[in-house]
């Protein structure tokens, strides 16, 4: 079982406890601050056959790591993420998209606005965030479906990622 999620099933008590998680091998030092599964921007899905549909923990890790293997080489984004700690971001996407696909995970990264505040994200670029997940979610054989509840429950967030 993946690390991050053993927080979500240990209960409140951990969860209201959890400061921050332990680093993976290769992530790089964060300042301090309060985990929350508020940080992930939007409540989770309360409908199990969604999570499943992902192909639950296992589903999420492979569009995950297909995501970020697109993003990095993409020659319209791969900026923003040229000095981005990948392992920590793979590590708070797959965090994230479990908690709010309803998963058995706590979410602990940094709020939104945090997280992007000094990455200057164009619209143009968000799209094509969006566009290297769908081609995550089409490779996992994700429902079409499906992947829109995902792309719902992110949208919002566009206000707090882009800034230019």
């Amino acid at each position: 079982m993946h690390r991050f999620c053993v927080a979500a099933l240990a209960g409140p008590l951990l969860s209201a406890t959890l400061a921050m998680a332990e680093p993976l091998p290769g992530e790089l030092p964060v300042d301090p601050y309060e985990a929350s599964n508020e940080n992930a921007g939007a409540a989770p899905l309360e409908s199990p056959e969604v999570f499943a549909a992902f192909h639950g923990q296992a589903g999420i890790d492979r569009i995950v790591d297909d995501l970020v293997d697109r993003v990095i080489v993409d020659p319209r984004i791969e900026g923003i993420f040229r000095a981005s700690d990948l392992v920590r971001l793979r590590r708070t996407l797959k965090e994230q998209f479990c908690y709010l696909l309803g998963g058995p995970c706590d979410y602990t990264g940094r709020d939104m606005v945090e997280a992007h505040k000094d990455q200057g994200i164009t619209m143009r670029e968000f799209n094509a965030l969006v566009e290297s997940l769908q081609l995550a979610m089409d490779t996992e054989g994700v429902p079409f479906a499906m992947q829109n509840r995902l792309i719902a429950k992110l949208a919002p967030m566009q206000r707090d990622v882009v800034t230019r």
